[in-house]
């Protein structure tokens, strides 16, 4: 397994991580790599098309049903001989 060495790291930052570590209960390495791991897990993760998007926001809201107008006749194309 590789080892990673985080040089100059800031006080209150390695202070928040022991305090993090501390509240799950696990040893400062451990909640780096979880830390990591969801990270990258997220990174990871395939990005939502915008439909996709679109119908998980709205769809607990219900639908609607929209009334389609009918088909009007085709127009004549023009005149194109002249």
């Amino acid at each position: 397994m590789a080892q990673l060495t985080i040089p100059d790291l800031e006080e209150p930052l390695e202070t928040s991580l022991r305090e993090r570590a501390a509240r799950h209960g696990r040893p400062v390495e451990e909640e780096v790599r979880a830390i990591l791991r969801e990270a990258l897990a997220r990174e990871a993760a395939p990005e939502e098309n915008l439909y996709a998007a679109i119908r998980r926001r709205f769809e607990p809201l219900g639908g609607v049903e929209l009334e389609i107008p009918p088909r009007e006749a085709m127009r004549d194309p023009p005149d194109v001989s002249r």
